[in-house]
């Protein structure tokens, strides 16, 4: 149809700047959704091993137990958080002649290194879910400026056109398309990046919610058995 604007024709046309932000906002894109493909995984991965990691400590008779078979279950936020607080655990057990000195230890100085090795473990496996997150955060935030310093010099071809005597729509049409099309790339880049960010950012927040939990759970573990 007769003055239908081809994209693919106005982005290989268009000046090599303009082209050249079209590619980096393109890999921007790229990275994005690489990222995002990747933390989805690993999540929906990580959920999985909390599931079994729970299967295991519930249906244990002891926190020794779990510890004999802690080593071969895979990589989750609950198994970093036990091995680190039984880690601790057993060190302190092994100070005290025996489980009177470590029961009267706990009742002068409450279970804060027992908490600090949980934050420990916690924090490692937070790590590991929020890894790459920033790139993704700032793909959201600099793509719509790549984007605008297209528009920007689509403008300013637009301009030189009008200043070379060719002031008619032939002579501004390429540049302001270059300029409109630098614009959407941009916003297509930007958008997914900050809406899949902040889901993953929540998604993160309901996983640290569930190991705070669990330090507590284990915590009160801890205090039934001395007791």
């Amino acid at each position: 149809m007769h003055g239908e604007l081809d994209i693919l024709k106005i982005i290989l046309e268009s000046g090599l700047v303009v082209k050249g932000v079209l590619i980096l906002l393109i890999i921007c894109s790229v990275v994005s959704w690489a990222i995002v493909m990747m933390k989805k995984k690993l999540i929906k991965e990580l959920q999985s091993n909390n599931d079994l990691f729970k299967d295991v400590y519930q249906n244990s008779a002891s926190l020794s137990d779990v510890g004999e078979k802690v080593d071969q279950l895979p990589f989750s936020p609950f198994r970093e958080m036990f091995k680190s607080g039984y880690n601790e655990l057993k060190k302190m057990n092994d100070q005290f002649s025996d489980a009177e000195a470590l029961k009267s230890h706990f009742q002068k100085f409450g279970f804060d290194s027992i908490n600090r090795s949980l934050e420990l473990g916690k924090h490692q496996a937070l790590v590991e879910l929020e890894k790459s997150l920033s790139t993704l955060a700032s793909i959201g935030s600099v793509a719509p400026f790549i984007g605008l310093f297209g528009t920007v010099w689509g403008i300013i071809g637009s301009f030189t056109g009008l200043a070379g005597g060719g002031a008619t729509i032939d002579a501004v049409a390429p540049g302001i398309a270059e300029a409109l099309v630098a614009t959407a790339v941009g916003l297509a880049a930007a958008i997914p990046a900050v809406w899949f960010y902040n889901n993953l950012n929540s998604q993160n927040e309901i996983i640290n919610a569930e190991m705070d939990n669990f330090g507590k759970e284990f915590l009160n573990v801890v205090e039934r058995t001395l007791g």
